[in-house]
C-alpha cells in the first residue's frame, strides 16, 4: 500500500520517475517512521528514504523541532557543504503519506560498535573526531536568518529547568542527579558569546560512516538555537563512546582532535563551557533513562527496549561522579 502511495508521490515531484520498488521500514528511530525504498528513474535508480510522522501521531512534543523544521534545516546544512541527505520532496496532504520529507539515501554504517571495532574503519576511526569538529563547526556556521523561525531557543539556564522539573515529575530520587543538578546551577556559564544553530543529537547513531570518513550528518529532530559548545559537549559524553572510555570523543578520538578540527574551520572553542554541557549531556541522558523506565512502568506493551534502556540510569550515576568527584579529588 504505501509503496503506490511513494510511486504517486515521486511520479508528481520527480520528472522522469515511473514509481518505487522495495519499500521496506527501517529499524531504529523512537518517534518517527523511516522507509527506504528505490525511486524507478530512466536515468536509473535512486536510492531514497522516507522519514514520517507515524499514523496518529499529532504536533511535535516538547524538545522536537518538527519534520518540516527537520527537513528545512537538513537542505540548510546540505547547502552549506555539511554532510547531509539532499531533501527532494517535503509531503503535501495530495501525497496521502502523512506528515515528513523524502531524502536521498547514503550508504554506510550507523552501528557504533561496527565503527569502533571493525576492521574496515580501522584507517578512518584516527581521523573522525577532528573531522566531527569540522562539521560541527560548519552546523553552527549555518546564517541564522536563514532558520525556520520556529525553531526553540534553548540556554543553560532553561535546560537546567527542565531537566529539574523532569527528573522531579518522577519521584524517584537519586543522590546523584541532586548533585549534578546544584553543581550545573552553581556553574551556569550564562550566555554564549553567539547563539547558533545546534543539532543537539550529534552522536552515534545519527553519523553515517564509511571508510572515507562522516558521509552524513542524520536526525534533526532535537535541534534549536543555543550555545555550540553544546554539540561538543554532547558528543564526548561517555554513553556514547561503547566502552572506549579513554577515547571521549565517540570512542575514536581525543577532545583535543575535536577542538582542533573545530577551530580549524574558523570558529573558537571555550573547553570551560564544553564540559558543563558534557556533564548536562550525561545528567540529560540519565534523566532521559529515567523516562524509559518510567513509561515502562506505566505503559501497557512494557517494551524491553525501554526497560533496557531505563536501567542504564545507574551507568550515567557512575559518569557523573567520575566527571564531578574524580578520583584524587579532595
Amino acid at each position: 500500500m504505501i509503496e503506490a502511495a511513494l510511486s504517486r508521490c515521486v511520479a508528481r515531484f520527480m520528472p522522469g520517475a515511473t514509481g518505487v520498488t522495495g519499500a521496506a521500514m527501517l529499524s531504529g528511530g523512537a518517534s518517527q517512521e523511516t522507509w527506504r525504498f528505490d525511486i524507478v528513474h530512466p536515468d536509473g535508480a535512486i536510492g531514497a528514504i522516507l522519514r514520517r510522522a507515524p499514523k496518529g501521531y499529532g504536533a511535535a512534543p516538547g524538545r522536537a523541532a518538527g519534520l518540516d523544521n527537520e527537513a528545512a534545516l537538513m537542505q540548510l546544512a546540505y547547502e552549506a557543504g555539511v554532510p547531509s541527505p539532499r531533501v527532494l520532496h517535503q509531503l503535501t496532504p495530495d501525497d496521502e503519506l502523512g506528515t515528513g520529507f523524502i531524502m536521498q539515501r547514503i550508504e554506510g554504517e550507523t552501528i557504533a560498535r561496527k565503527i569502533l571495532r571493525d576492521a574496515d574503519f580501522a584507517d578512518v576511526r584516527p581521523h573522525l573526531a577532528r573531522q566531527l569538529g569540522g562539521i560541527a563547526a560548519g552546523i553552527h556556521g549555518v546564517a541564522r536568518d536563514k532558520l525556520p523561525t520556529s525553531l526553540r531557543e534553548m540556554s543553560a539556564t532553561k535546560e537546567i529547568a527542565e531537566l529539574t522539573r523532569e527528573y522531579r515529575s518522577f519521584g524517584w530520587p537519586r543522590p546523584v542527579f541532586e548533585l549534578a543538578l546544584r553543581w550545573l546551577a552553581e556553574h551556569d556559564p550564562g550566555p554564549p558569546a553567539e547563539v547558533t544553530l545546534v543539532h543537539g543529537d550529534f552522536r552515534h547513531g545519527n553519523l553515517i560512516i564509511g571508510r572515507d570518513g562522516v558521509r552524513a550528518v542524520l536526525d534533526w529532530e532535537l535541534a534549536h538555537t543555543g550555545d555550540p559548545m553544546e554539540d561538543l559537549g554532547w558528543i564526548c559524553v561517555n554513553s556514547w563512546r561503547f566502552g572506549e572510555i579513554d577515547k571521549p570523543v565517540g570512542g575514536f578520538g581525543a577532545r583535543e582532535d575535536l577542538f582542533a578540527g573545530y577551530e580549524a574551520a574558523g570558529r573558537k572553542v571555550d573547553p570551560a563551557r564544553v564540559m558543563f554541557w558534557e556533564v548536562m549531556g550525561t545528567l540529560r541522558w540519565g534523566v532521559m533513562c529515567c523516562g524509559m523506565m518510567q513509561r515502562f512502568r506505566e505503559a501497557p506493551d512494557h517494551s524491553m527496549e525501554r526497560a533496557m534502556i531505563g536501567r542504564r540510569a545507574s551507568e550515567t550515576e557512575i559518569d557523573l561522579l567520575r566527571l564531578l568527584v574524580p578520583r584524587g579529588a579532595a
